[in-house]
């Protein structure tokens, strides 16, 4: 039997967000009681909340919702990196020794335990590895951290060569407990037709 890792945070009203985006709220509508036969409630957040995936409108006008991009970058064979502790930018020496015969997805581990609060220094990409990576063929990207990105970022250098080469990125991930190598990755979005992300459930499987 394979086994299944589940790589996405907890979505509760506590869950860190990223500072000014909308935090998670849940309102009941309904609630089960003579004359009411069902619990019914609504949710408000954002689309980065949680582990998501980034729509290309999300960085550029001109980009897609997240609705429209293709689903199979996100279902696959993919390999987990770690890089525990470095920062601020996940430099290419600090993963060169695990891109050899590269799946189209890397996920990168950054956390000895993944945070239960904001992180203002979380670790990103430096858009030099994302550039490699891409020449190698990786389709996906993915961190445990909110941002490939460094948090207090304007020009968001990653976010445009992920635009530029046409990548997909998933953040948010929790990989605390999954060891480096390769697995199958499934973390579909949601078809959201005009929205510049989308939560996703994310899991690994043993290959």
């Amino acid at each position: 039997m394979k086994r299944l890792w589940d790589i996405s945070p907890a979505v509760h009203a506590g869950s860190p967000v990223f500072p000014g985006d909308t935090p998670y709220a849940q309102h009941w509508n309904a609630r089960i009681a003579p004359g009411c036969p069902v619990n019914v409630s609504s949710i408000t957040l954002s689309p980065h909340f949680g582990a998501h995936a980034d729509a290309p409108l999300h960085y550029g006008d001109e980009g897609r919702a997240i609705g429209e991009v293709d689903l199979a970058p996100y279902l696959g064979l993919c390999r987990v990196i770690h890089a525990i502790g470095i920062g601020p930018l996940i430099e290419w020496h600090h993963i060169a020794r695990a891109t050899q015969d590269l799946p189209p997805r890397v996920l990168v581990r950054t956390y000895e335990k993944s945070p239960t609060l904001w992180d203002p220094y979380l670790a990103a990409f430096a858009s030099t590895t994302v550039e490699r990576l891409a020449d190698l063929g990786v389709r996906l990207i993915g961190i445990d951290t909110a941002s490939i990105d460094p948090a207090e970022s304007k020009d968001l250098p990653s976010h445009q060569v992920i635009r530029e080469r046409d990548l997909r990125v998933l953040e948010n991930l929790v990989l605390d407990e999954v060891p480096e190598g390769d697995y199958e990755l499934i973390a579909l979005p949601l078809k959201l037709t005009t929205a510049d992300a989308s939560p996703v459930r994310a899991v690994l499987r043993s290959p």
